[in-house]
């Protein structure tokens, strides 16, 4: 079974930036697109980026042009780099191999003054 681990995560003030890590444990990228989803407080998960195996990517229109999603197949990691960060980015942010059922474990960030 394919483990995911998160990092990254943490208090930012708004306008701030992070880069979040998620680490598999093995090859997976040319098997699976992989997710960035979070989860408000009191809020349902939302996907917020994803990267299909060849490499295209998708944004939910409030990240456009602030989050970047990559891959280094080498370190068999993603990156979600996200810039310009606001309140409303607030949550447990968890990666997903999709079409499976392996989640990671989640990375909080909190985007306060």
């Amino acid at each position: 079974q394919v483990q995911l681990v998160e990092s990254g995560g943490g208090l930012v003030q708004p306008g701030g930036s992070l880069r979040l890590s998620c680490a598999a444990s093995g090859s997976i990228f040319s098997i699976y697109g992989m997710g960035w989803y979070r989860q408000a407080p009191g809020k349902q998960r939302e996907l917020v980026a994803s990267i299909t195996t060849g490499g295209s990517t998708y944004y939910v229109d409030s990240v456009k042009g602030r989050f970047t999603f990559s891959r280094d197949n080498a370190k068999n990691t993603v990156y979600l780099q996200m810039n310009s960060l606001k309140p409303e980015d607030t949550a447990v942010y968890y990666c997903h191999a999709i079409g499976t059922s392996v989640w990671g474990q989640g990375t909080p960030v909190t985007v306060s003054s």
